[in-house]
């Protein structure tokens, strides 16, 4: 079975950095694009990145220039740096593809 299993959120001061991480199982990671998204409480979930099967990264407006996505094949493992962070990129973040939604990892920007 498809599993996205999300880690490394937590609690951070404004202007930090995290790396968030997306272990993948149950389907050819290889050959999939692969992307994150994020829900802040009372909001929609939104699309902050996308990579490509061969590495092309596409980024919100709201997090280009701070965030990084990138993804190691051999792991099966796609990451989320974020850096410069702000109190507004406080939302749980998921990863996604086709095949389905992790369950999501908190990330709290607050001083």
């Amino acid at each position: 079975q498809v599993q996205l299993v999300e880690s490394g959120g937590g609690l951070v001061q404004p202007g930090g950095s995290l790396r968030l991480s997306c272990a993948a199982s149950g389907f050819t990671f290889n050959i999939a694009d692969m992307l994150w998204y994020r829900q802040a409480p009372g909001k929609q979930r939104e699309w902050v990145a996308t990579i490509t099967k061969i590495g092309g990264a596409y980024y919100a407006g709201s997090v280009k220039g701070r965030f990084t996505i990138s993804r190691e094949n051999a792991k099966n493992t796609v990451y989320l740096q974020m850096n410069s962070l702000k109190p507004e990129d406080t939302a749980v973040y998921y990863c996604h593809n086709l095949s389905g939604w992790g369950r999501g990892t908190q990330v709290t920007v607050s001083s």
